[in-house]
């Protein structure tokens, strides 16, 4: 039978989900949204792989459903779930090492070091054991990284059962609002996450999306004592053991502002994406798309994206890191302070367009004031002070 519970008020979908589970009788739980179609024989791989292991977490394969005209695609068994600097849930090829692990067989479930969230089964024992949701976290956003991290941290695993497909319409829009806003919504939500499970890594979180540390995310001190209670392993173990390809850098010489020494103004994503070309704009010192990390492997990197360059004077483009060096590979000098950029031999300048503005470019090395930049790390209080100017006090908790 099924049986429709409604909610006395809107309660946001993790609300919802919470009061659904606590009234469902059944050994596995399965959420689903409401938005979705299941193929024959969807449900039986899920509690298969949940008998073998009850602390195994499982999602199907999202299928795609056209929201314009319910065309049904099958989705991919070669992504698995990640996420970026902003900590938005992304999708990503699944890499060799976990083709590895599973010898070539794709009918074996890929270990994702996230989930969607939208669609998953789990052991209600279990699901009650490490917690059910946040409780405080509001409307959507954020629950499924916070699950995510807490089942891999506190001994449990999460995967994806390439033998199940589920249909999920996504939409281009969300056709409903927030309260207070989408944006205020999910950076309390997201504050939340990150203050409970991502131990100092957080504070690259927060240099990234410096407006999350202005909202008030309440009271985390329950789930906090739910992570010692369970013993969980540190953030970092997360990232070295199951997530190594995550794009939070931890092998880097700098990461912060990319400033030029002549014009004094710094290196922008612009919040443009791939393909496009990086930005140039007055420094401000509050973090978010003046974040550059010049990493270890040479690279200079803006969240999953590298700056790319193909010729002399030719633009310096954003596009996907593929660790290949390349044309992704530069050389920074701190004596001169100029970046190199290795397969061309030229350096990092900036030039005037035919709109009168300044974009970066490579030229011929020469003594130019504008091949020269300077490269700094960010430190947590830097970007707090220029958030709040007057005071210090409310990051100190």
């Amino acid at each position: 039978p099924v049986k429709i519970i409604r909610m006395e008020e809107r309660s946001g979908l993790i609300r919802a989900r919470l009061r659904g589970a606590a009234a469902s009788k059944g050994q596995v739980i399965t959420f689903l949204d409401a938005h979705c179609e299941c193929t024959l024989g969807w449900l039986e791989p899920l509690l298969a792989r949940i008998k073998e292991d009850r602390k195994t977490v499982v999602c199907p394969i999202i299928d795609v459903i056209s929201d314009d005209t319910f065309e049904y695609m099958a989705g991919s068994d070669m992504t698995y779930g990640g996420f970026n600097w902003k900590l938005n849930f992304r999708w990503y090829p699944v890499p060799q090492r976990e083709m590895d692990r599973r010898k070539g067989d794709r009918t074996l479930p890929v270990r994702t070091p996230t989930m969607a969230g939208g669609l998953f089964s789990i052991d209600r024992n279990y699901f009650e054991e490490i917690g059910t949701y946040d409780a405080g976290m509001d409307i959507w956003g954020g629950e499924n990284l916070e699950m995510s991290f807490r089942i891999w941290q506190c001994g449990g695993s999460l995967e994806i059962v390439t033998c199940s497909h589920v249909g999920h319409v996504f939409r281009k829009a969300t056709p409903y609002t927030f309260p207070g806003g989408t944006g205020h919504v999910i950076n309390k939500n997201n504050r939340r996450l990150a203050e409970v499970w991502m131990d100092e890594f957080k504070d690259f979180f927060y240099i990234i999306s410096p407006g999350v540390v202005k909202v008030d995310y309440g009271d985390v001190s329950v789930r906090k004592t739910l992570r010692e209670n369970l013993k969980c392993k540190p953030f970092s173990w997360y990232l070295e053991n199951i997530y190594p390809d995550s794009q939070i850098p931890r092998r880097y010489y700098s990461l912060g502002e990319i400033r030029n020494v002549e014009t004094n103004q710094c290196l922008d994503n612009m919040g443009r994406k791939e393909n496009e070309k990086v930005g140039i704009f007055n420094c401000h010192g509050m973090g978010g798309n003046q974040v550059f990390s010049y990493t270890a492997d040479k690279e200079i990197r803006t969240d999953d994206l590298c700056l790319d360059v193909s010729r002399l004077n030719g633009p310096v483009i954003m596009l996907k890191c593929h660790h290949m060096r390349g044309n992704q590979l530069w050389e920074y000098d701190a004596e001169t302070h100029t970046l190199l950029h290795i397969i061309t031999q030229s350096c990092l300048s900036v030039s005037k367009v035919a709109d009168g503005s300044q974009q970066p470019t490579v030229e011929i090395c020469n003594d130019n004031p504008l091949q020269k930049w300077l490269l700094r790390n960010y430190t947590r209080m830097e970007i707090f002070r220029n958030i709040f100017k007057n005071s210090t006090d409310y990051f100190l908790k």
